[in-house]
């Protein structure tokens, strides 16, 4: 059975103040994602795949959302590749095949190691994850080649996630938090995090590392480059370089936005 675990809190990064745009930088709406069978072996029963970056039938770091239709339950399977995965919308279950179901909803996290037999199920009218893998390709697997690769696997319930204020900026019970979720945030280290941004906030997400990549896991905030962007759940906005991101949150509705770099960040209100 996999043990709930509880995330921790950012380290340390200086808060700056800048108005650089920076690198590269893309926006993908959920409403522009074009979807595939992500197990064509299964015909309609396969969930869907549709890619955010990268590509999962290659070998590149590779971000993509999976969709699952209510009652779906797969056979017990392995992967070849380690995937770590944010529920975005309905419930799932991720675990050992004799394991007691237990439902996470969105805002949860978890792993799957390479090699574990396990099963994935879902329930809900609209069941929607993100799954990210370092390096691909991702293959689904029959049980008869399972293996331990040493890894265990992590699930952390969305109501287990510990908010911390980020470093650099005054404590406020109402102002933006942020949680560590894996890696390392030292300059070069991958590492991933939930940034929570309050209802009615206005600011910048500047961005230290060589990749930047943002999933909006709740809300509705808005992307504000050239024109302006509504993100739904699903969508993503990334960038290459440093990268200062103009973010907002609907009045109304906080958002949380899952970040995966390689550096550091800051999130930082308008003054």
């Amino acid at each position: 059975m996999k043990a709930e675990l509880t995330a921790i809190a950012l380290t340390t990064v200086v808060a700056v103040n800048s108005a650089y745009a920076g690198g590269s930088q893309e926006v993908v709406l959920m409403s522009e994602v074009e979807w595939e069978q992500l197990n064509p072996s299964r015909g309609d029963k396969s969930p869907q795949a549709g890619t955010l970056w990268g590509d999962r039938k290659g070998t590149v770091p590779t971000g993509f959302l999976a969709k699952f239709v209510d009652g779906f339950s797969s056979p017990p399977h392995i992967h070849n590749i380690t995937y770590r995965a944010v529920v975005i919308s309905g419930g799932i279950h991720n675990d050992d095949p004799d394991a007691a179901e237990m439902w996470m909803p969105a805002g949860s996290f978890w792993t799957q190691p390479k090699g574990e037999v396990h099963i994935t199920a879902a329930k809900g009218s609209t069941n929607v994850t993100l799954v990210e893998i370092d390096k691909g390709p991702y293959l689904v697997l029959p049980t008869e080649e399972a293996f331990d690769s040493g890894e265990r696997p992590i699930n952390v319930g969305a109501s287990n996630i510990v908010w911390v204020d980020p470093p650099g900026i005054p404590a406020s019970a109402n102002g933006p938090k942020v949680a560590y979720l894996w890696g390392d945030l030292k300059h070069g280290q991958s590492n991933g995090t939930f940034v929570k941004l309050p209802t009615g906030f206005t600011g910048k997400i500047h961005s230290h590392g060589s990749t930047f990549r943002g999933v909006v896991i709740k809300g509705q905030p808005q992307y504000l480059g050239t024109d302006v962007k509504n993100l739904e759940p699903g969508s993503y906005f990334g960038s290459k370089g440093e990268t200062v991101h103009q973010i907002s949150s609907k009045a109304g509705k906080e958002s949380i936005i899952y970040v995966r770099t390689d550096g550091k960040y800051e999130v930082i209100p308008a003054m």
